[in-house]
């Protein structure tokens, strides 16, 4: 790390300690050279997430559209903002597993279903309704025998 003071190459490390959010390390330093002291931060530089959508646009993966998606699927059905908050969490992680940088929203969706359907079988089905665009009856009772069986 180059000295901000003299531009001197030569720095050392003498503490280091994860910040307040545990997402980052602030690391106090001092110039072999001119012996001033200053801080440095580290972070993971992430990569942003690329959705691509059914009309084959492309937008920044947005976790409070997912978030909001299964929080009007579990509108007043016994499902906590917990249990959401956990199952976003898990899908999250799945997709992440996956190591893509683009990711179609039927992948996302089928996720997000799959997990429903363990959790709440009518938020499963609300959200299977908007999700699949059902267009009559027959498609929404098709889904429906899937849940019973």
């Amino acid at each position: 790390m180059k000295c901000p003071f003299c531009s001197h190459e030569n720095t050392r490390v003498i503490d280091s300690r994860p910040v307040e959010d545990h997402n980052s390390i602030r690391r106090r330093r001092v110039c072999d050279e001119c012996g001033k002291r200053f801080t440095t931060y580290e972070k993971v530089e992430t990569i942003p997430l690329i959705i691509i959508k059914k009309d084959n646009n492309r937008e920044t993966y947005d976790r409070s559209k997912i978030e909001a998606g299964v929080l009007r699927a579990c509108h007043k059905r016994p499902v906590s903002v917990q249990q959401i908050t956990e199952l976003v969490d898990q899908v999250e992680n799945e997709i992440s597993n996956m190591e893509e940088k683009e990711i179609s929203s039927q992948v996302v969706g089928e996720l997000l279903m799959n997990k429903l359907k363990s959790l709440d079988a009518v938020a499963y089905v609300r959200f299977a309704s908007v999700y699949r665009e059902f267009k009559d009856i027959n498609t929404f009772m098709d889904e429906l025998k899937k849940v019973l069986e």
